[in-house]
């Protein structure tokens, strides 16, 4: 990598010369762009671009195509591709892949940096910049260098005619050291740039130097569309005023005013107008130096037209007046008249003595006579009368600040008269630490703080001020009274300071170990958007009556103590700035056992940390999107119970590395009300997970935490509810509970299986009264409850259909989701009413016992496509299938099912049969514990069980334990199985409308040896008389014939001695009119539809 320079003195002619540079450099591709220090690299590139995109684009590169990505917030490689798609304006077809992309990233638990490039994007941005020669200018604002070819860019080659200028540049203002050094540290880092280019002025002076500060302001207005139409002055002064911040104090490791720049710019009058909130959170984020502190002092000796002035030991003041001034000098002397100069027009003023053992300093004499216009005021270590504070002629003051400041109550002056306390009615921000001045916040001074927006009182007797603030202070919008170096006297005023505090937005409390409840007036402060209680350590619950307000955004509770810094915006502290991990010797013992941030519905920040009594943690409500256990809530032993009712947008859990010794986890993320459950309805013995998913994807969490869990002890309901349902009793833990009543078959319930069925329009008619075969035949129906890991499906979406058809790859697998939960842990599984489009998972089933699925018109054709395995579903003892209008079989060939007890189907039109037997199935017992067979309404079923290939034909099935058999409504059935099949303990066999029958199983076995004595009591028969005569022996002999039945058999009321001819009633019905109206049913006969040669017709049927 090669270095260059170029020379000139503003932003225009330096984007003239670096462009000249890349045209005369040709074998020079990638280019590496260090700015003034690192400084004015924005607005050079915005120039070069802004001039390519006009006439005055040169002749080599009118032609090419140019991209401009400023990725100075950087986030991750995907929104770099997602800048570039942009640049490239792509449609919006292909902007919802990112989209589409984030969301499955969201709810895989995948961090914002580690989301990596999406390679269909990648392959578009390749086609379409491949025909094209092109530039790029890329701010850079990750720590490494950039490989683009990965993100779809054509390579750039010496001899192609692409170009890419980059710089490394973050959100803030960066001074680095000058080029050549900076050179030399780089260029054994960037592997793929050519060359290296830096600016150096010809001259550098004040104006130069304004200018290019002009010039980034204006790229941060750019950057920012609702600030546009901001003036530019404004946005540079607060540069400046930032610059003043950390010339003056960068060196003072315990000043920490400094970062509270945001306020001292409205106080001080910088910011004006109704939008300077949205102004100042805009430019918050944006105005931060960086510089190198050699770079910077040499910046500010030489800058004499700056409007502050830092007066320390080493500084040559100028005689002029200055906008912003700090003193941090004990013994520099300076003149009345030049001190008049100076604060003449002085907005704001900072007086930080260095601390030393000895007290504090006092303040120069006469330093306020000339202070009319002060705005912002700063005292640090210093000493003065509180009882006459000199500053009190400063009428214009907004921010007040004092740190360990003391009384100096020897002081004469404003003896002998009364003071004016009226500069405190324009304050707005009151800001004590470690400063015990009571006088200033007794009653009658603070009802003179009506214009109050933001106070802060740290260290002393600072709980104490609490009662102080009931019915005043009605303006307040941040308070932050933390670090009590004093017992409290908790009394019950303190409750009702909140009352009237309906505009207050940040409430920090830490420090106060002695307070043990928040003040129950709490839920009154309707605006609250922050509250801190980090080192609260005698804080027994955090909770309220009436529940704190829902309009809460961010809450901290850290055992480890308060944070070194504060953000002045509605923010949680920074990470960097809070205790570091505490070793175990010295971790407290925090009382604090349930947290409850129920209703809190824009809650988006969390932390918790180091909580070693917290059992109980209620989100309900809130507005998170991913909670995680490895960041957000840490070092929380004893948590036992999570509520997360109404939580819509969450999307992922991350349950962290640690193992909570979990009891009860209840999520529900449909939207509404919620309440908490009683501790009677779980049982502390087992850990117990209750969750109504609103998007399925969800599952995957739950997937990650279940998997890792024994079996034993592990109970879950698992509910995918569809978009219509109907909140009843939103939130208790018996509302899932509610949804798989369902599964008991209630009368009601069953008319609407008949409705599909081909006599449903006489069912109808009769009202809801069943026929018995209608019914699940006694004495043993299915289990009424749902068994302790049950998963319920109520909806249907392409997203459903996915994650069922997720491959799951066994139980290590990290996206197992709901695919997993059901295949590897459900006991017991219901799917009903839904559109699923798709088949169950695939793969083993080894743990369901308990299954039905009804009422889903498009699941199929296989119902479970089982691998291959012995024991692939063994455990299932009961089968329930109805209304499956596309299902053509159950389950794929060659199952096992040896604890399958009943075995029910209803309404599958489509289906040709329920399961193949392995081969091996001949001569053992393939289903040893089936009793129950029930059929209803199949019509293209022929057998229920089919023959395998190549099945010997004197081969039969055997079952062992077959007791009872219904059959309804079969019109195609030949036989229960496509071969031979023993049944030795049928007890009764009903059926209706199956006049296909050809075979009735044999119910007697061939014994090698006749045991005297034995007798066996012969199975009931209920059929129609021309379906039993139609049956085919295989004699005696076989042990198969009629005789092993009880005869003669039980035939159809309904009966009828010989068939009619087809639509005899139908084509004559105008020979009988008169009885027509009152007969309530027909029966016709030799009417052979495709559901059964049997149908039931009502009279308004006949009529029509």
């Amino acid at each position: 990598m090669e270095y260059e320079s170029i020379w000139c003195n503003n932003v225009s002619d330096a984007a003239m010369e670096l462009l000249n540079l890349i045209l005369e450099k040709r074998d020079k591709k990638v280019i590496y762009f260090h700015g003034w220090s690192g400084f004015g690299v924005t607005p050079v590139f915005r120039s070069i671009v802004q001039n390519l995109s006009s006439m005055k684009s040169p002749a080599e590169l009118s032609h090419h195509t140019l991209i401009y990505i400023d990725c100075s917030e950087w986030k991750s490689r995907r929104s770099l591709q997602r800048k570039i798609a942009e640049e490239l304006k792509f449609d919006q077809t292909t902007m919802d892949i990112f989209d589409k992309q984030d969301e499955e990233d969201d709810f895989n638990g995948v961090d914002q940096p580690s989301r990596d490039l999406i390679i269909n994007v990648s392959i578009m941005i390749e086609k379409t910049l491949r025909e094209h020669n092109f530039v790029i200018f890329f701010l850079n604002g990750s720590d490494e260098e950039i490989d683009l070819t990965n993100i779809g860019l054509p390579s750039i080659p010496i001899f192609g005619n692409n170009i890419m200028i980059w710089s490394f540049k973050k959100r803030s203002l960066t001074i680095m050291p000058s080029g050549f050094d900076h050179y030399d540290t780089l260029k054994t880092q960037l592997r793929n740039t050519h060359l290296y280019v830096s600016w150096l002025f010809k001259y550098f002076g004040p104006s130069e130097f304004a200018d290019l500060l002009h010039e980034e302001a204006a790229s941060i207005i750019a950057r920012h569309p609702c600030i546009l139409g901001v003036d530019l002055t404004m946005v540079k002064d607060c540069c400046l005023y930032e610059m003043f911040l950390y010339c003056s104090f960068h060196r003072t490791t315990d000043f920490a005013w400094a970062p509270h720049a945001s306020n001292y710019w409205t106080c001080d009058g910088i910011i004006k107008g109704d939008r300077k909130v949205e102004i100042t959170n805009a430019l918050h984020e944006e105005i931060r130096w960086d510089c190198d502190a050699s770079q910077l002092d040499r910046l500010c000796k030489f800058y004499p037209d700056a409007p502050f002035m830092v007066i320390n030991d080493d500084t040559f003041y100028g005689k002029k007046p200055y906008r912003w001034v700090a003193l941090t000098s004990k013994n520099l002397k300076v003149p009345d008249q030049d001190m008049k100069t100076i604060m003449d027009k002085a907005s704001s003023l900072f007086v930080a003595f260095e601390r030393t053992d000895n007290t504090p300093t006092g303040l120069p004499d006469g330093l306020f006579k000339h202070c009319s216009n002060l705005g912002v005021l700063v005292l640090f270590y210093c000493v003065f009368n509180f009882a006459a504070p000199p500053f009190h002629q400063c009428r214009g003051l907004r921010f007040l600040g004092l740190d360990h400041c003391t009384n100096d109550d020897v002081t004469t002056e404003g003896e002998g008269y009364c003071i004016s306390w009226a500069f405190l009615c324009n304050l707005w921000v009151l800001d004590l630490r470690y400063t015990d001045w009571d006088e200033i916040l007794v009653e009658g001074k603070i009802d003179l703080m009506d214009n109050l927006i933001e106070l802060t009182i740290e260290g002393h007797k600072c709980w104490q001020y609490i009662s102080q603030l009931q019915t005043r202070l009605s303006n307040l919008q941040r308070l932050r009274i933390t670090r009590s170096m004093q017992k409290a006297k908790i009394s019950d005023d303190t409750n009702n300071s909140f009352v009237d505090k309906t505009k207050l937005e940040v409430l920090d409390l830490s420090g106060n170990i002695d307070m043990k409840k928040l003040p129950t007036s709490l839920s009154n402060a309707s605006q609250l958007q922050v509250l801190i209680l980090d080192g609260c350590d005698g804080l027994e619950n955090v909770e309220v009556p009436n529940g704190l307000p829902s309009s809460l955004t961010s809450f901290s509770l850290d055992s480890y103590g308060p944070a070194s810094q504060r953000r002045s915006s509605t923010e949680l502290p920074p990470k960097s700035s809070r205790p570091k991990r505490q070793s175990e010797q010295d971790k407290k013992d925090v009382k604090t056992s349930k947290i409850s941030l129920q209703g809190c519905k824009q809650l988006r920040n969390l932390f918790l940390r180091g909580l070693s009594n917290l059992m109980e943690l209620d989100l309900s409500g809130s507005a998170l999107k991913v909670l995680d256990f490895g960041s957000m809530v840490v070092d929380v032993p004893r948590l036992k119970r999570l509520f997360l009712f109404g939580c819509e947008h969450l999307r992922a859990i991350k349950w962290g590395s640690s193992m909570h010794n979990w009891e009860l986890i209840c999520i529900d993320t449909r939207p509404g009300t919620w309440t908490q459950p009683s501790p009677a309805q779980h049982d502390p013995c087992r850990f117990q997970v209750h969750a109504v998913l609103a998007d399925v994807r969800l599952a995957r969490s739950l997937w990650t935490l279940i998997e890792k869990r024994p079996v034993l002890g592990l109970g879950f309901h698992i509910h995918v509810p569809s978009s219509s349902y109907t909140i009843v009793d939103c939130g208790t833990i018996q509302q899932p509970e509610a949804t798989s009543n369902e599964m008991t078959e209630p009368a009601n319930e069953l008319q609407r299986h008949c409705l599909a069925s081909q006599y449903g329009d006489v069912l109808t008619e009769m009202g809801e009264a069943l026929t018995p075969m209608e019914a699940f035949p006694d004495p043993e129906p299915p289990p009424v409850g749902r068994l302790d890991m049950h998963v319920e499906i109520t909806s249907g979406s392409h997203i459903l259909d996915s994650e069922l058809q997720h491959p799951s790859h066994g139980l290590t697998s990290r996206y197992g989701g709901l695919a997993g939960l059901m295949q590897y842990r459900a006991k017991s599984l219901h799917v009903h009413d839904t559109s699923i489009s798709v088949s169950m998972p695939r793969g083993c089933w080894g743990g369901l016992g308990w299954c039905r699925v009804e009422r889903c018109p498009s699941l199929g054709p296989i119902l479970f496509p089982l691998d291959v395995r012995d024991d692939n579903i063994m455990l299932l003892k009961v089968m329930w299938a109805s209304e499956l209008a596309m299902a053509r079989c159950l389950w794929s060939p060659w199952c096992n099912f040896l604890y399958l007890q009943h075995l029910h189907l209803r309404s599958c039109p489509r289906l040709q049969y329920a399961a193949l037997p392995p081969l091996g199935a001949y001569g053992n017992n393939w289903c040893p514990n089936l009793k129950t067979i029930h059929v209803v309404h199949c019509g293209d079923l022929k057998h229920i069980f089919i023959a395998p290939y190549n099945c010997p034909d004197d081969a039969a099935l055997r079952f062992p334990a077959l007791a009872t058999i219904y059959l309804h409504d079969l019109p195609m059935l030949r036989g229960i199985f496509e071969g031979k099949m023993s049944v030795p303990k049928l007890q009764s066999i009903r059926i209706r409308g199956c006049f296909g029958l050809r075979r009735l199983p044999a119910v007697d076995e061939v014994l090698e040896k006749p045991v005297r004595g034995l007798r066996r009591s012969k199975p009931t028969v209920e059929m129609e008389k021309d379906v039993w005569d139609a049956l085919e022996w295989d004699g005696m002999d076989a042990r198969h014939h009629p005789s092993y039945y009880q005869e003669p058999p039980l035939h159809s009321r309904y009966y009828r001695r010989r068939r009619l001819l087809r639509g005899t009633v139908l084509r004559n019905s105008a020979l009988f009119p008169p009885l027509l109206p009152v007969c309530s049913c027909v029966w016709v006969g030799g009417c052979p539809a495709r559901h059964g040669g049997l149908r039931m017709l009502g009279s308004s049927a006949l009529m029509a």
